[in-house]
């Protein structure tokens, strides 16, 4: 099988090769020499070698008239729609040794990478986020999108690291640096569709597409041919080989038709990467496919345990929140002890979803009160610092931090942020029309924008403003918060890492509307012990001794008959003192 795109073969020549089944003719611009043509193999390669340095600028024309970027560019300096370059990563001097941290250590922050100034804006929070006990940051999509502001699940080249955030040698200095500080670096990977604009692939690759079947992005993608499996494969082993990246994040894979694709991508992945190095992969999948947890793969997002949360926190039932309207203190319960709530049940459309998954550890779900998904699709973005009271919030958030699970923070999380996320684009013409009318027309079932003109309130994407009111700029924040989450992290490190290798769920105890017990037993054999009541009103429990308790979030001391309203306490008990 031939590898997508550009290759330095030296310091003065490239060999190119383009998949272009439908095409009848190839050929190379690079720089100001006269087009190369390209060989045909007779199954839709085009290859060939030329004249090239590291830095020069070349794009293909199809059929002698069409002019189009490299599908697998590794770097776009002008955009989707310019030409590509070649670039030599190899050449970058790499300062920290680095093998990885075990999975049980992490403690996941996402960020957007140009709110917080490109690849060197993000390097300068680094030195704060070690320092707070966060030890991964997982990186919002990365590759070539249409303009300077998009979330990045609108990438067209996902080879290209995004141009308006920096180089591909300053996303380079971005992980050294990250590795140099102990954190471990994810990255968004987007396998699932291209975005709207600056996609040529239907002209000469509709091979990359199926007529058959369709996704909320358009015709969906075709893993069942060779050439299209092998082009994101070798995608993610650039961020991880090329980029010396520690994982990967795949969004959202229910849209992947061939589960096996999935399977053969985590094989390869462990078969490239070198003994002794430890590199993570993790899904969102909302089709809960337990199976793949066994197959490769090291966790999944968990969105049934945000969504029991958020129902809990918010009373919020509309959109998807339906399916968990009925009794949220049980699903939570169930997410606690088994990992997802949806283990085949049926949905609020009727469909069953899920499989069963209380044999997985802790450790195989990642766990959150918000991301960007969560804040950022919401119409105004509003993050749970203006959703629900902070007692409640402080809660959770020890739930969140102290809970076997693996943790996932975003951005602004961690100093009580109560700025808004938003959706935001970087569309023009008739595209950025239909974007912005099409985001406002997804708000029209819910209560609060039934009215038109209430809808016209929502922020347009493609506005400047969008995206500069979505920066974080810890002014409007809950005093004490980045406190909070450093206390909580250091007790983490300190009594709840160490131990989890081994860690299985005891079981949960729903004790009202909304308070449970939930029971872990670590792999040193003690007991952890977490005690949550969401509910404005106190919760009747035996707790466990004031002397084993690790954290209670409550303002005042309480009988050990009584959990407070709004309040979480976290315990750790010796074997010889376990809960019944």
């Amino acid at each position: 099988m031939h590898k997508h795109g550009a290759q330095l073969l030296d310091a003065t020549s490239a060999r190119f090769a383009l998949w272009a089944p439908d095409a009848r003719s190839v050929s190379v611009a690079i720089g100001q020499r006269p087009p190369l043509a390209l060989r045909t193999d007779g199954d839709g390669w085009y290859t060939g070698v030329g004249p090239c340095q590291a830095g020069e600028q070349y794009h293909y024309c199809i059929d002698d008239e069409l002019q189009v970027p490299d599908p697998a560019s590794r770097y776009q300096p002008e955009g989707v729609h310019g030409p590509s370059a070649l670039v030599d990563v190899g050449a970058y001097p790499w300062r920290y040794p680095w093998q990885g941290r075990p999975w049980h250590e992490a403690v996941i922050q996402e960020l957007h990478v140009g709110l917080l100034g490109g690849y060197d804006g993000v390097a300068k929070v680094l030195p704060r986020l070690a320092e707070l006990g966060i030890s991964a940051i997982e990186l919002m999509p990365l590759g070539q999108f249409p303009g300077a502001r998009n979330w990045g699940y609108d990438g067209v080249q996902p080879f290209a690291p995004q141009h308006s955030y920096g180089t591909p040698q300053a996303l380079c200095g971005l992980v050294d640096q990250a590795h140099g500080h102990g954190l471990m670096v994810l990255v968004d990977v987007v396998y699932n569709h291209f975005g709207p604009d600056g996609n040529y692939l239907h002209r000469y690759a509709s091979g990359f597409f199926r007529d058959d079947r369709q996704t909320p992005w358009g015709a969906a993608i075709d893993f069942r041919r060779a050439e299209v499996r092998e082009y994101f494969i070798q995608n993610a082993l650039m961020w991880l080989c090329d980029y010396r990246c520690d994982g990967l994040r795949l969004d959202a894979v229910h849209a992947i038709d061939q589960p096996d694709f999935l399977v053969e991508l985590a094989q390869r992945v462990r078969a490239a990467v070198e003994p002794g190095r430890q590199v993570w992969l993790v899904l969102e999948n909302e089709h809960n496919q337990a199976a793949l947890l066994q197959q490769g793969f090291d966790a999944q997002w968990n969105d049934d345990g945000h969504n029991a949360l958020h129902v809990l926190l918010t009373g919020e039932t509309e959109g998807y929140y339906a399916d968990y309207k009925e009794r949220p203190i049980d699903q939570l319960a169930r997410c606690l002890a088994e990992g997802f709530v949806f283990q085949g049940q049926p949905d609020r459309h009727g469909t069953p979803r899920g499989e069963p998954s209380g044999h997985l550890p802790p450790s195989a779900f990642v766990l959150f009160l918000q991301n960007h998904d969560q804040v950022g699709n919401r119409a105004l973005g509003e993050r749970l610092t203006r959703l629900c009271p902070p007692p409640a919030l402080r809660a959770a958030t020890a739930l969140l931090l102290l809970a076997p699970m693996i943790p996932l923070l975003f951005m602004g999380d961690d100093d009580g942020s109560r700025e808004p996320f938003l959706f935001f684009t970087d569309f023009h013409d008739e595209l950025a029309d239909a974007v912005r009318e099409g985001r406002r027309g997804e708000f029209a079932h819910f209560d609060t924008f039934a009215d038109p003109q209430k809808r016209e309130q929502i922020p347009d994407p493609n506005a400047e403003a969008t995206f500069a009111s979505s920066r974080p700029r810890q002014q409007d924040v809950l005093a004490g918060w980045h406190g909070l989450y450093q206390q909580l992290l250091d007790l983490r490190r300190r009594h709840v890492v160490p131990h989890l290798p081994g860690a299985r769920a005891l079981g949960t105890e729903v004790l009202g509307d909304q308070a449970l017990t939930a029971r872990w037993r670590l792999g040193n054999g003690c007991e952890l012990r977490i005690d949550l009541n969401l509910a404005a009103r106190p919760q009747p429990v035996a707790l466990p001794a004031m002397q084993r308790r690790l954290y209670d979030s409550s303002d005042n001391a309480h009988p050990d008959s009584t959990l407070a309203a709004h309040s979480c306490v976290v315990s750790l008990l010796p074997p010889d003192q376990e809960t019944p």
